[in-house]
């Protein structure tokens, strides 16, 4: 048996699938946040290292400082949204059924904002003191 859509062209089949120019934002705002992780992982690592062996009090001293604190809040928001949209492509690439990549999608989105939220909130938690 003949079916229409096998009739139609390939602009008449990709209708209504989404709009091609949000692919171009989201991938700049990869690459953006890709460069800005390239500094604030460099100065966490540092951070770190240099403070193996330091005790907790250690710890909470150096996130007092406003710097540290800032890049903190920095690295934290930076690095949770790259994560959120590295594995938004990935999900969306590969999971075929699209109720369920949509629910993935909410689900990594919610995740991810949620442990940055986490993660700020204690940074300033730390440095303001509750």
């Amino acid at each position: 048996m003949f079916e229409a859509h096998n009739l139609r062209t390939p602009l008449g089949r990709a209708r209504g699938l989404g709009s091609a120019k949000d692919g171009l934002h989201h991938w700049w705002i990869q690459r953006l946040t890709a460069l800005a992780l390239i500094p604030l992982t460099v100065w966490f690592v540092a951070s770190i290292v240099g403070l193996v062996g330091g005790s907790y009090d250690d710890v909470r001293l150096w996130l007092k400082g406003p710097v540290n604190a800032t890049v903190m809040v920095l690295f934290l928001g930076v690095a949770l949204h790259h994560a959120h949209l590295g594995v938004q492509v990935v999900l969306e690439d590969y999971v075929a059924s699209h109720g369920l990549r949509v629910a993935s999608v909410i689900i990594v989105k919610f995740i991810c904002y949620g442990l940055a939220a986490l993660g700020i909130v204690s940074t300033l938690v730390v440095t303001f003191g509750a």
